[in-house]
C-alpha cells in the first residue's frame, strides 16, 4: 500500500472533520454565548452542574465503544474481512443501545438523589431531567460514527455533527428563551440542555439513512470475503470489550475532573467565605465561560485524534511500523501547530475576549481565561496521543496517565479553592496540572515504544519563537487600536486577524513547516505553489 496515499488519507480525514468542527463550533458559539447572556452566570451554574454528570453517564454508556469499533473495523477491512467488520458493528450498536437505555433510566429516575443528595444544588433538578433523553439517542449515534470512522468515511460523521449541532442550537436557544422568560434561570438552563437530546435524535436519523444508502456496497464487500471464518457473537463482544473497557475507564477521568468542580469546588468556596449564589456564579464563569472558550479549538484536536485511530490501527495490523511512527509524529506536530497559537492568543487577549463574549459579566472573568489558556496545549496533546495509543492497541496507557492527572486535580483544587485569596483560580490550576501531567506521561510512552526521536529545534524552539512573536504583536496591536478606536470589539477582532497572519508568516519564514509536510496535505501541491509565489517557502 502506498505510504503517501495513507498519509494523505489521515490528513484528509482530519481536514474533513476539522472543517466540520469549525462549522459546529461557530454554531456552538451561537448557542453557548447567547445562552450565557440569556440565563446569566446563575443559570450557567445550573447548566454546568448538570453537564459534567451527563457527560460522565454518557461516557460510561458509550466512550470506549466507538473508538474500539473504529479500530476493529479498520483492522478487519485492512485484511479484507468485510463480513467481520459488519458483524462487529452490529454487536457494538446493540450493546450501545442497551447501555443507553439503562443510563437514561438511572439518570432520569435518579435525578432527585443525584441533585439533592450528592450535589446539594436543587436548582439543577429541572436541567438534570431535561437532558436525560439524550442518553437514549447519543449512544446509538456514537456506534454509527465509530463504524464510519473505521471505514474512513469521515464526511458522514462530519455531516451528522453539523445536523446534531444545528438542531441543538436552534431549538435549545428557542426553548431556553421561552422557559427563561416564563419561569426563570432554573427552567431556562433546562431548556438549554434539552437541546442535546433534540440534536442527538436528529443526528441518528441522518446516520441511519446514510447507513441504509450504502447497504448495496456493503453487501458486495461481504460477498467477496466469505473465505474468512465467521466469529461468534461472544467472540466479537470479547474483542470489543477488550479495547473498549480501558478506553471507557480512561474517558471517565475527564468528566470526573469536571465533576470535581461541580461537587468539590462550590463546597470549598462556601467554606472559605463565599455564599452559595456567589460560589455557583464563580463556577459558571470559570467552567461555563472561561473553560468553554479554551475548549473552542478542541474540535480540531478531536478530528486529528479520530483520524489517527484507524490510520495507526491499519499500519499496525499490516506491521508497517515505519508508517505508524511517521503518522504519530505528524499528528503530534499538527496538534502543536494548532494549539500553541490558540493558547498564546487567548492569553494575550484574555480580558478583551471575555468582555467581547460576555459583556454583562463582571469580576475577574478575563483573569480566569488567562489562567485556563495553557490547558489548551495539553488538552490538544491528550486527544492526539490518545488516538495514537488506541491505534497502537495500548488503551490502558491513557487510563493510567489520566488517573494520575486526576489525583493532581483533586488535591490542588481542594486545597487551593479553600484559600480565600486564590478561590476559584485554584480549580484552574488543578485542571492545568491534570492535563499537563497526563499529556507528559502519554508522550514519554509513545516516544519510547515507537522509538521516536523529536528534534528540540523543530518541536520546541521554532514553535515557541513563533507564538512568542505572535503574542507580543497581538498585545501591541490591541493597545494601539484600542487607543485610536476606543472599541473593544473592533480592536479584539483586528488583533486576532493580525495575530493569525503573523503566526503563519513567522512559522513559514523560520521553517516551522517543511515542503514535504505541505505536500502531504490535501491539495498540498497547490498550497505549496501559492506559498512559493508569496515567497513564504523556497
Amino acid at each position: 500500500m502506498d505510504n503517501n496515499k495513507n498519509k494523505e488519507s489521515f490528513l484528509k480525514g482530519a481536514l474533513i472533520l476539522g472543517a466540520a468542527g469549525v462549522v459546529v463550533k461557530i454554531m456552538g458559539a451561537f448557542f453557548r454565548i447567547p445562552l450565557g447572556n440569556l440565563i446569566g452566570s446563575t443559570g450557567m451554574g445550573y447548566y454546568q452542574a448538570v453537564y459534567p454528570v451527563y457527560t460522565l453517564f454518557l461516557t460510561l454508556a458509550t466512550a470506549g465503544f466507538p473508538t474500539a469499533l473504529a479500530k476493529l473495523v479498520s483492522e478487519k477491512r485492512a485484511i479484507g474481512d468485510f463480513g467481520g467488520a459488519a458483524k462487529t458493528f452490529k454487536v457494538a450498536s446493540t450493546v450501545l443501545f442497551l447501555t443507553g437505555l439503562v443510563s437514561f433510566c438511572i439518570f432520569y429516575f435518579g435525578a432527585d438523589f443525584i441533585v439533592n443528595g450528592i450535589m446539594k444544588n436543587e436548582g439543577a433538578l429541572a436541567s438534570m431531567k431535561a437532558i436525560a433523553p439524550a442518553l437514549l439517542f447519543v449512544p446509538l449515534m456514537s456506534s454509527f460514527r465509530g463504524y464510519f470512522q473505521g471505514r474512513r468515511e469521515m464526511s458522514k460523521i462530519a455531516i451528522s455533527q453539523m445536523v446534531e449541532q444545528f438542531f441543538r442550537v436552534v431549538l435549545g436557544i428557542a426553548i431556553a428563551y421561552y422557559w427563561m422568560v416564563s419561569f426563570g434561570p432554573e427552567q431556562g438552563a433546562a431548556g438549554g440542555v434539552l437541546g442535546a437530546a433534540i440534536g442527538g435524535f436528529a443526528s441518528i436519523v441522518f446516520l441511519v439513512l446514510a447507513y441504509l444508502k450504502g447497504s448495496k456496497k456493503r453487501k458486495m464487500e461481504i460477498e467477496s470475503s466469505k473465505n474468512f471464518k465467521v466469529e461468534s457473537t461472544k467472540t466479537v463482544l470479547k474483542r470489543i470489550l477488550y479495547v473498549a473497557i480501558p478506553i471507557t475507564i480512561g474517558a471517565c477521568v475527564m468528566p470526573l475532573v469536571n465533576m470535581v468542580d461541580s461537587v468539590v469546588v462550590v463546597r470549598r468556596l462556601q467554606e472559605s467565605g463565599f455564599d452559595v449564589d456567589t460560589a455557583n456564579s464563580l463556577l459558571g464563569q470559570l467552567t461555563g465561560m472561561a473553560m468553554a472558550t479554551v475548549n473552542l479549538p478542541v474540535f480540531i484536536d478531536q478530528a486529528i485524534g479520530m483520524s489517527l485511530v484507524p490510520s495507526i490501527s491499519e499500519a499496525c495490523a499490516l506491521n508497517q511500523m515505519g508508517r505508524a511512527k511517521r503518522e504519530a509524529r505528524n499528528g503530534i506536530k499538527l496538534i502543536l501547530i494548532i494549539v500553541l497559537p490558540c493558547a498564546f492568543g487567548l492569553a494575550a487577549l484574555s480580558t478583551p475576549i471575555m468582555n467581547l463574549l460576555y459583556p454583562s459579566e463582571t469580576g475577574a472573568i478575563g483573569s480566569m481565561l488567562f489562567a485556563c489558556a495553557p490547558s489548551a496545549i495539553f488538552l490538544g496533546l491528550i486527544y492526539a496521543q490518545n488516538g495514537i495509543l488506541q491505534g497502537m492497541g495500548k488503551p490502558m496507557v491513557p487510563v493510567i496517565a489520566l488517573a494520575i492527572g486526576m489525583v493532581f486535580k483533586v488535591v490542588l483544587s481542594y486545597t487551593l479553592t479553600g484559600i480565600p485569596s486564590i478561590n476559584i483560580f485554584g480549580s484552574a490550576v488543578g485542571t492545568l496540572a491534570a492535563y499537563g501531567v497526563a499529556s507528559l506521561i502519554e508522550f514519554l510512552y509513545i516516544k519510547k515504544h515507537l522509538n521516536m526521536k523529536f528534534s528540540k529545534k523543530e518541536f520546541i524552539i521554532k514553535p515557541l519563537l513563533t507564538v512568542t512573536t505572535m503574542f507580543v504583536v497581538v498585545k501591541i496591536c490591541y493597545a494601539l487600536t484600542f487607543k485610536v478606536l476606543a472599541s473593544n470589539a473592533i480592536s479584539t477582532l483586528l488583533s486576532i486577524m493580525v495575530g493569525g497572519i503573523v503566526y503563519v508568516v513567522v512559522l513559514l519564514a523560520i521553517g516551522g513547516m517543511r515542503k514535504e509536510e505541505i505536500l502531504m496535505m490535501p491539495k498540498g501541491e497547490k498550497i505549496y505553489r501559492m506559498l512559493k509565489k508569496l515567497k513564504l517557502m523556497s
